[in-house]
């Protein structure tokens, strides 16, 4: 196992590496820059800016210079917003986008998860055409349709918690069918054969391989949760690492849609080595198949 987990924590840096100076030079290279939204700029003002943030020089040694300050530990400071660190906008707005992305995530675990094991069970039942009925929808509708009628539905007439419908459908559905073909596995037919009970035969020995199709999910879903976040809000107007990204891209603030993609990046591939690790938990077979 720690074998398989260094095999897959070697490929994070590179990749990290890769998806940083990539974006780099897209973001350079793109039309517009930080100070074009200025209007009446004089020439001699614009030069200045220039030179103080370090755009006057040629690129490669702006790519040098920002390497060695992510080294550092250093994003630079926001080009729009003076006097201000890369840093302190994220320590300001990760914790807000880890608060939707983690209760969005509880929330279709504890939703999704009974839903597709009871589906399951009671394939072609009322509930199992229930349930895949729900699962379609949520996964057709889109955040921004179903966002505002969870609000005045959940939040405003019944005062709950808004719930993270799409997530919850996937999570059904992927259960589901993951138990389904479990359930139809020969040492599932073995250990009914024992005598075992019902409920001993699904948690103690299908539900764990079940849950591997789920596993490969949640990694980037999660991701997809914390980092995609940008839509609910910049749409709610929430102060959160998906909004300081939205503004820093119609800004042109290169440094701080930079630390935004350096902290996404960072979480998504982080989040991905988790599942990948636990997916290898629930499935020797994945770790003696990818070598020694």
């Amino acid at each position: 196992m720690l074998a398989y987990a260094g095999r897959r924590l070697a490929g994070v840096l590179p990749t990290l590496f890769v998806i940083v100076t990539l974006s780099f030079f897209v973001i350079r290279l793109a039309p517009g820059g930080p100070f074009d939204a200025e209007e009446g700029l004089a020439p001699q003002i614009r030069a200045n800016l220039e030179a103080a943030y370090g755009l006057d020089r040629p690129l490669p040694v702006q790519y040098l210079r920002y390497l060695s300050g992510l080294a550092h530990g250093r994003f630079g400071p926001s080009f729009k917003l003076r006097d201000v660190e890369v840093s302190e906008l994220i320590a300001q707005g990760l914790p807000v986008s880890l608060t939707l992305g983690v209760g969005a995530l509880a929330l279709a675990l504890l939703a999704g998860v009974p839903l597709g094991i009871g589906a399951a069970l009671r394939h072609n039942s009322p509930l199992d055409r229930l349930a895949t009925t729900l699962a379609v929808l949520g996964m057709a509708l889109p955040s921004f349709v179903v966002g505002p009628v969870l609000v005045l539905v959940f939040g405003l007439r019944l005062g709950w918690l808004p719930v993270a419908l799409p997530l919850v459908a996937q999570i059904a559905r992927l259960v589901r069918g993951g138990l389904l073909e479990v359930l139809r596995a020969d040492f599932v037919r073995t250990a009914r054969a024992k005598g075992l009970s019902e409920t001993t035969v699904v948690l103690r020995h299908a539900l764990r391989p079940a849950l591997a199709p789920l596993v490969s999910f949640l990694g980037p879903a999660t991701a997809t949760l914390v980092t995609g976040s940008l839509v609910v809000e910049t749409l709610y107007g929430l102060p959160g690492t998906g909004r300081y990204l939205v503004e820093g891209a119609i800004n042109r603030d290169y440094t701080l849609v930079m630390g935004m993609v350096v902290v996404y990046g960072a979480l998504t591939l982080l989040l991905n080595l988790i599942a990948d690790l636990i997916y290898g938990w629930l499935d020797p077979r994945v770790r003696y198949a990818s070598g020694p």
